[in-house]
C-alpha cells in the first residue's frame, strides 16, 4: 500500500487511469440514461415518472459510497499514516456531496407526484439530509485544516476522526426503511435477489456502474489537483524562507 505513497508514482498511475475510468463511465452512464428515458416502457403504477429512477438510485448509491471512501481513507490515515489517504478523503468529499444533493433533489421531484408532497421527515430522507450536512461540515473542516499550516497533523487527525464518526450514518441510511415505518419503499435490490423488473434493472445497473466509474475518475482528478496545489504551496514556502 505504501508503494503508492510517493506522489510522483501515484501521479504517473493516475494520469493514465483517470481517462480509463472517465471515458467508459461517461459512455455507460449516458447510454443507460438514454436507454432508461427512451426505451424502457412506463411503469404500470407510476407511469413515466419512474424514469427518474435511473438518476436517483445511482446518485443515492454514490452519495453513500463517497462517505464510505472518506471513512476508509480516514482509517488508513489514522492507523497507517498513509500520506495520500487524507488527500483521497478530501477528493471524494465534493463529488460525494454533489451526488447526495442530486439524490435529494430527484427524490423530492419523484415524491411530488407519487406521495403528493415534496418532502416528508421519514427515516430515509432525514438521514440522507444529515449526510449532506455532514459533507458540508467535512469540506469546511478539511479546508480549514489545509489553510491552517500551524495546526499541522493535529488538524488533519481531527478531520479524519470526523470522517470516521460520520460513517455511523451510512448503516442508518441503509436500514432506515426497515427499522422505521416509512413512505419510502423498502429495498428493491438485496443480496442475491431483486424486486425490479428486468426491463428496469439492466439499464439501472449499467448506469450505476457508469456513474461509479465517473466518480472514481473525478476523485483521481481532484487528488491530482490537490497534490499539485500542495506542491506549489511548498515551493512558494521554500522560496519565501530562502
Amino acid at each position: 500500500m505504501h508503494g503508492f505513497a510517493n506522489p510522483a508514482r501515484f501521479l504517473r498511475l493516475a494520469r493514465w487511469l483517470t481517462p480509463l475510468l472517465l471515458v467508459p463511465g461517461l459512455v455507460m452512464a449516458l447510454g443507460a440514461l438514454a436507454w432508461g428515458f427512451f426505451v424502457v416502457p412506463p411503469d404500470r403504477l407510476m407511469g413515466d415518472t419512474v424514469r427518474i429512477l435511473f438518476i436517483h438510485v445511482p446518485a443515492a448509491w454514490l452519495g453513500m459510497a463517497g462517505w464510505s471512501t472518506i471513512a476508509i481513507s480516514s482509517v488508513v490515515e489514522l492507523v497507517w499514516r498513509h500520506p495520500l489517504a487524507g488527500i483521497a478523503a478530501r477528493a471524494a468529499a465534493v463529488p460525494g456531496a454533489v451526488f447526495t444533493a442530486i439524490c435529494l433533489a430527484t427524490g423530492s421531484i419523484w415524491a411530488r407526484p407519487t406521495w403528493g408532497t415534496w418532502w416528508v421527515w421519514d427515516g430515509r430522507l432525514t438521514s440522507f439530509l444529515v449526510l449532506l450536512f455532514l459533507y458540508f461540515g467535512y469540506i469546511a473542516l478539511a479546508g480549514a485544516a489545509q489553510r491552517d499550516a500551524a495546526a499541522g497533523s493535529g488538524a488533519s487527525r481531527v478531520t479524519a476522526i470526523f470522517g470516521l464518526v460520520g460513517a455511523i450514518n451510512i448503516p442508518i441510511i441503509n436500514r432506515s426503511v426497515v427499522w422505521w415505518n416509512s413512505l419510502h419503499q423498502p429495498p428493491s435490490i438485496t443480496m442475491g435477489k431483486s424486486a425490479i423488473d428486468a426491463a428496469f434493472l439492466y439499464p439501472l445497473l449499467i448506469g450505476a456502474l457508469g456513474f461509479s466509474l465517473v466518480f472514481g475518475g473525478v476523485v483521481l482528478m481532484r487528488m491530482r489537483t490537490l497534490l499539485a496545489d500542495i506542491q506549489a504551496e511548498a515551493r512558494l514556502r521554500r522560496k519565501a524562507m530562502a
